[in-house]
């Protein structure tokens, strides 16, 4: 039996594997709201209980956070993960901590076509792959390869500094500002993102906020809020706000796409991508993606998939544990 898990600012999904033979599939899994607990060690207790020592033969985690000597102090969460402690924790021998996007990289390889929507079909060629993937926060990583296979490459690009690209992008980042000592792209292309874009469009364009809009606001998700109504064409803000998030999600696809030379293709990731497939399929994805000047033409060639699979990162931490067993 292994253990794998996707930890992220919102919620934690954990889940046994069988990985004895054929394809991984779950024995247990459950998802579980990350806030309500002080400690991950605290997650996993409520997931485990007493297990037997040997119980589990690895365990692998993907962290929304940048992993160093095998250590994490999350993102957005209060909790710091170390692989030795765990070993205390876990009845196990193996630990490893991955970077969230390093373990989505690890599942996206394994993909069928069913879990992918095309948004640009490219050119079919072995390379380096990019990930990129907005939620909660804005992750990327990149797949290299060396001549025989891929190589997973963690990066927390997604702090980079945001570039504007337009007068209204400048005006966004001059907004942003006032909140915010550093402006990244994950400050403008995840959850949290697109709610700040939405507040600079109102104060933009002095329409006021629907009686409607401000209810599904407070009762629920925010930014899900703002998609469903953008998407909807039900407010002219929430429209606009959207229509910049998707431009600045492509842009930063692009920047991603150019920097590890994705001829491969760039897998776009999260919880948010499937959710607005109409947006991101319209074609202003996929111009702010290829708008890159002279390098335009490279960037057409590079195929460009949605993930649509929940659990992308869930199974490539599960593959990469199940490596462990076989070390």
């Amino acid at each position: 039996m292994i253990l794998a898990g996707d930890i992220g600012g919102t919620k934690t999904v954990l889940a046994l594997f069988d990985g004895r033979a054929g394809p991984l599939m779950p024995v247990r899994e459950a998802t579980l709201a990350s806030r309500q607990y002080a400690r991950f060690e605290d997650v996993l207790q409520t997931f485990l209980g007493d297990r037997a020592p040997g119980a589990i033969a690895a365990a692998c985690f993907g962290v929304a956070g940048p992993v160093v000597d095998g250590r994490v102090v999350t993102t957005n969460l209060p909790w710091q993960l170390d692989e030795a402690a765990l070993l205390l924790t876990i009845p196990t021998t193996r630990v490893r901590l991955l970077n969230d996007l390093e373990a989505t990289a690890h599942g996206v390889l394994g993909l069928g076509p069913e879990s992918l929507y095309t948004l640009q079909p490219g050119r079919s060629r072995t390379g380096n792959i990019a990930v990129i993937a907005a939620g909660t926060g804005l992750g990327e990583a990149l797949l290299v390869w060396d001549g025989s296979h891929h190589l997973v490459t963690a990066s927390e690009g997604g702090h980079a500094d945001f570039g504007p690209r337009s007068e209204i992008e400048v005006d966004l980042l001059q907004f942003l500002r006032k909140d915010h000592v550093h402006v990244s792209y994950e400050r403008v292309v995840s959850g949290p993102g697109l709610r700040d874009i939405y507040r600079f469009v109102r104060a933009t364009s002095g329409l006021p906020e629907p009686a409607w809009l401000t209810e599904r606001m407070a009762t629920g998700d925010p930014s899900a809020a703002i998609a469903a109504a953008g998407l909807g064409s039900e407010d002219v803000n929430a429209m606009r706000a959207l229509e910049i998030f998707v431009s600045a999600y492509g842009a930063e696809a692009g920047n991603l796409a150019l920097k590890g030379l994705a001829v491969g293709g760039v897998f776009v990731a999260g919880g948010i991508a499937p959710k607005i497939l109409p947006r991101l399929g319209d074609g202003r994805f996929v111009d702010s993606f290829s708008s890159k000047g002279r390098m335009a033409e490279l960037l057409a060639d590079i195929p460009i998939q949605v993930v649509l699979e929940s659990r992308t990162a869930l199974l490539g931490a599960a593959q990469v544990a199940l490596d462990l067993t076989r070390r």
